[in-house]
């Protein structure tokens, strides 16, 4: 394909942008090459400044669950943006989704709005902190909460993809008080624990691990994190920013069976516009200003313009479950395909899968953590991501990320997929 004018793009953005992109994993520093750059979007495809189509396994990062353009949420925003795009005050509308979030999510009573899943996740320590009167938490190597300085210790996503062991401008005394154990690995959790008894406020998790490649949950382990939640007075935290309503119209709550302290969520609730929220049970939110003392604030939280698009999107989805059945066969249609193609060639591939979140491992040894992740054959993924680009498949530029199915993509469009890696 010809990535002549995205090229063009790039050399101009670096001279106004630092790495010409306003992302990190967007410049393609891990893979190689030249970023992208998208113009339009439709359905289950992107278009590039170059006008090349391809199948897209990004979806924004997950929000663009139906699709993009999908044609009632871009209908409900024209008519809201008329009103005004921003008021900085109350709106009904704000009340409206916070009932309908409420009457889909188990175990919430309050929910604040904010403005990324970012903000989302630093907000739900700050409250957790407060609520508890202790400072240390407890997150997993290779989970990403966002960009916070208290998150970015041995996280994943852009931090991983990038080797950044130490980021500068994060104090020591902030990270001291955060505190890493290996995702599946009860047995380091509880000594770490024992280690720092009665200090802990929180545990903060991605259920289903979304910024290591997609990473599964072992058996009876969240309800384990539970259990220990509970009788170390502590609060569980799942981060949901990609699990929310993608996993099931509940999330991993729903599809656990278990019920979080304060969840977190992203711009799936803003049909893919800037937006993100916390929620949890009234004696916990009641912590919050205006009503507690615990502080957060922000001009744009409640926009409209989020508000109406995450409103329109999650009716939809609860009123749809058949949406679910579709995407879990889709995912499963997807994954089956892989498998066939690597088992052919010969090739160790580790395929995880959950849903509509699926990645490849190119490892012979199963993935359950950010060390079985790491140590898979990067450099084969990164030949894996240029080749199915030059297909016409979009996929996210680390292998440190998830994959992410809309239910806009055809059984077609999955053939094309397959038929592509089959080529590798």
């Amino acid at each position: 394909m010809n990535y002549q004018y995205s090229k063009t793009l790039f050399e101009r953005a670096k001279r106004s942008i630092p790495g010409g992109v306003n992302s990190p994993v967007r410049a393609f520093k891990s893979v190689g090459g030249t970023p992208l750059f998208i113009t339009k979007a439709r359905g289950a495809y992107l278009y590039d400044a170059d006008g090349n189509e391809y199948i897209d396994f990004i979806n924004s990062w997950g929000p663009m669950i139906l699709g993009h353009a999908y044609e009632p949420v871009v209908k409900a925003i024209q008519e809201k943006a008329v009103l005004s795009t921003s008021f900085g005050a109350p709106t009904e509308l704000e009340i409206e989704i916070a009932e309908l979030i409420k009457s889909i999510t188990p175990g919430i009573d309050l929910i604040r709005m904010v403005n990324s899943g970012t903000e989302a996740c630093m907000s739900a320590i700050r409250l957790a902190r407060g609520y508890t009167g202790k400072n240390k938490f407890i997150k997993f190597e290779g989970c990403y909460h966002g960009h916070a300085d208290c998150f970015l210790v041995k996280a994943g996503s852009g931090v991983a993809t990038f080797n950044i062991q130490a980021v500068p401008g994060v104090t020591a005394g902030v990270s001291a008080d955060t505190l890493t154990c290996a995702y599946n690995d009860i047995d380091g959790l509880e000594k770490l624990i024992a280690a720092h008894k009665n200090e802990l406020a929180a545990i903060i998790i991605e259920p289903v691990a979304g910024n290591m490649g997609c990473i599964l949950p072992e058996a009876g382990y969240l309800e384990v994190l539970r259990k220990i939640c509970d009788r170390e007075k502590m609060l569980l935290i799942f981060d949901e920013v990609m699990t929310g309503f993608r996993l099931a119209a509940g999330g991993a709550q729903e599809k656990f069976n278990i019920n979080a302290d304060i969840v977190t969520y992203g711009k799936i609730i803003g049909g893919g516009m800037p937006v993100g929220a916390f929620a949890a049970r009234r004696e916990i939110m009641e912590y919050i200003a205006p009503v507690g003392s615990v502080y957060q604030a922000g001009t744009l939280s409640g926009n409209p313009l989020a508000m109406i698009a995450g409103y329109t999107l999650l009716k939809i989805l609860k009123e749809n479950p058949v949406i679910y059945q579709e995407l879990e066969a889709k995912g499963a249609y997807l994954e089956k395909g892989l498998k066939d193609v690597f088992k052919k060639k010969n090739m160790p591939v580790q395929i995880n899968r959950m849903g509509s979140m699926i990645s490849v491992h190119f490892s012979s040894h199963k993935v359950k953590d950010f060390a079985g992740s790491s140590a898979s054959d990067i450099s084969a993924f990164n030949r894996f991501f240029h080749h199915m680009l030059d297909s016409g498949v979009y996929l996210p530029p680390s292998a440190f990320e998830s994959w992410f199915i809309s239910n806009a993509i055809s059984y077609q469009d999955m053939d094309r997929t397959i038929s592509a890696a089959s080529r590798f």
